[in-house]
């Protein structure tokens, strides 16, 4: 055989046969995920549900509803949290191009195009297009009953920097700020300008460094709030809240709120948004009991989620140096307390907890971690609803796919790929073992070693 040699210029060819174009068989996974989507009869229900949101006539056709929502699930099962990364992504992969279902003579759509389908599109019609896979999820028999769900937050980091942030009252930055505590201190003048080695020593030295969001805003996303991120670091930032179906690990609702609301005032719009997807999704599933942990235990919530909405409620409570004392509040009030104590203490309270601490704490690794949403790249609470509740609807095509076809992401292959191999590595080993046990002889009978067989070695290795 003759040794190739690339070519440092090559002549493009002026007429390509479409026999003759490169062709991809596709992913095993995006190629199921295509067929599941096409018996729900997917992009028929979008294109109508998004019709009323462009020009019957006018303008140049618009990038298929279909192909939009399709390439936001790519964005999760590849791991890719911006728009840029998932059209080079789309543009680059064969397969990916399949699942798209777009040929090479096709573009495939730009992230600028991405942005104005967003920003066309409502939240209402994401909404839709979640509650579509709740209901493939209800046809395929995945979502059953949806008794019980579990409620936490995570915190999502905004597209800002702390050093964007500005007063509130007087519109100052940063660095005019420490200019304006250096003259009030008399360290410096009105005409002098502090270099910013003098600002970093004077802002080390101050006590009262502590930033409010009642003081300070940021100017690239005025959404954002400033808050302490679970590694510890403060950040601007968002609150993310999952509703999660302890039976079958659907996200039943994913909103985003700002970050400085209390998850005491959020776990009721949560659940009630979760029940409402429910609903529109023509599930016959039915929330009858929310569990929490300590963070959301307070006891004007756990009386409205009692009293009001007919919940069971399983919310760890914290631990009390004293007694509650109960003489200026509702009676119902201590009672749904009691029995929220009395329910957690429970057999089932305790089970519910440890599937509480184990799928709701799942889903965020999927979405936020492996999914790419950890960090946002948009600015806006709008914009970040819509691209979140994508990623959730996404994580909820996973959970379908796990459960019919037993893989719930692209990359899952890869590890069952290695779990295959496993054995073949351990059966070299072993018929490794057995050739250098060969020369040896029994120090009692002088009988040799037999030949290792391949039934022996598999029986060794098993």
């Amino acid at each position: 055989m003759a040794l190739g040699r690339h070519k440092k210029e090559r002549q493009r060819d002026f007429w390509v046969a479409t026999a003759d174009l490169p062709r991809s068989e596709g992913h095993v996974f995006y190629r199921k995920l295509n067929e599941l989507l096409r018996d729900a009869g997917f992009d028929p229900f979008v294109e109508t549900l998004c019709e009323p949101y462009y020009h019957d006539t006018q303008g140049r056709p618009s990038i298929p509803p279909g192909v939009y929502f399709r390439m936001l699930v790519v964005g999760y099962f590849e791991g890719i949290g911006s728009q840029r990364g998932i059209a080079w992504r789309c543009a680059d992969s064969l397969s990916l191009r399949e699942f798209l279902g777009l040929s090479l003579t096709e573009d495939t759509p730009d992230h600028s195009s991405l942005t104005r389908v967003r920003d066309r599109l409502p939240l209402e019609v994401h909404a839709a297009v979640f509650q579509f896979v709740l209901q493939v999820a209800e046809a395929q028999g995945v979502l059953k009953q949806g008794k019980a769900i579990a409620v936490d937050a995570t915190t999502l980091e905004a597209n800002a920097a702390m050093k964007s942030i500005v007063r509130r009252d007087t519109g100052e930055d940063w660095r005019a700020y420490i200019k304006r505590l250096m003259q009030e201190a008399g360290e410096i003048t009105e005409e002098e300008e502090p270099t910013a080695d003098e600002i970093a020593r004077f802002d080390r030295k101050r006590k009262d460094k502590k930033v409010s969001n009642r003081e300070w805003r940021s100017e690239t996303d005025p959404d954002s709030r400033i808050t302490k991120m679970k590694d510890g670091r403060t950040h601007l930032a968002y609150k993310a809240e999952h509703a999660v179906d302890l039976e079958s690990e659907l996200i039943l609702a994913a909103p985003i709120y700002h970050a400085n609301e209390g998850d005491s005032d959020t776990i009721g719009p949560t659940i009630s948004e979760a029940q409402d997807h429910l609903i529109a999704a023509d599930s016959e599933a039915d929330i009858k009991e929310a569990v929490a942990d300590k963070g959301y235990h307070k006891n004007e919530t756990l009386g409205e989620l009692e009293f009001t909405e007919g919940l069971r409620t399983y919310v760890v409570e914290p631990k009390q140096n004293h007694r509650r004392n109960w003489k200026d509040k509702p009676e119902e009030q201590r009672q749904a307390v009691a029995n929220n104590r009395r329910r957690i203490r429970g057999k089932r309270g305790r089970a519910l907890q440890r599937q509480r601490s184990e799928k709701v704490e799942r889903s965020f690794a999927h979405v936020c971690e492996t999914g790419g949403s950890r960090r946002t790249w948009l600015s806006g609470i709008d914009k970040v609803r819509k691209r979140y509740l994508m990623s959730a609807m996404a994580h909820n095509l996973g959970t379908i796919m796990r459960s019919l076809f037993g893989m719930g992401t692209a990359r899952s292959q890869q590890a069952e790929g290695d779990l295959a191999a496993a054995p073949y590595f351990v059966l070299l080993n072993v018929m490794g073992l057995r050739q250098r046990m060969l020369p040896l002889r029994n120090r009692f009978s002088r009988v040799p070693l037999d030949q290792p067989t391949a039934t022996s070695v598999l029986a060794l290795a098993i």
